[in-house]
């Protein structure tokens, strides 16, 4: 596998929403783009209606998780942004992996 990236600069994120393609689903929407590195870079957002401090902290937790379980099924040189949902802190990290994996899927992204 490719080397996994964090993005983590505001830039990078906007240009995504803007240009990429989005997927939702009741528990975490994505934003895909392809990138012109040979990585896979990764960024996760958590807005405020997902809740107090303790409750956006689990859903980055429990979607890094899933990304970590997905890593190696990632083509390289994609860009990806996860933004959670009022629902993603009370799920279990597989739920959150079956999101993820249809959406990749539909997104051709998965190998």
């Amino acid at each position: 596998m490719s080397e996994m990236i964090t993005l983590n600069e505001n830039r990078y994120f906007r240009r995504l929403y803007s240009r990429g393609r989005s997927f939702a689903s009741p528990l975490l929407v994505t934003y895909v783009m392809k990138n012109r590195t040979g990585n896979v870079r990764i960024g996760i957002t958590t807005g405020k209606k997902v809740g107090k401090a303790v409750l956006r902290s689990r859903a980055r937790r429990v979607i890094r998780e899933a990304c970590r379980e997905l890593s190696d099924d990632l083509k390289p040189g994609f860009d990806l942004v996860f933004v959670a949902r009022s629902k993603t802190p009370f799920v279990k990290s597989y739920d959150i992996l079956r999101a993820m994996k249809k959406e990749l899927k539909d997104a051709g992204v998965l190998r």
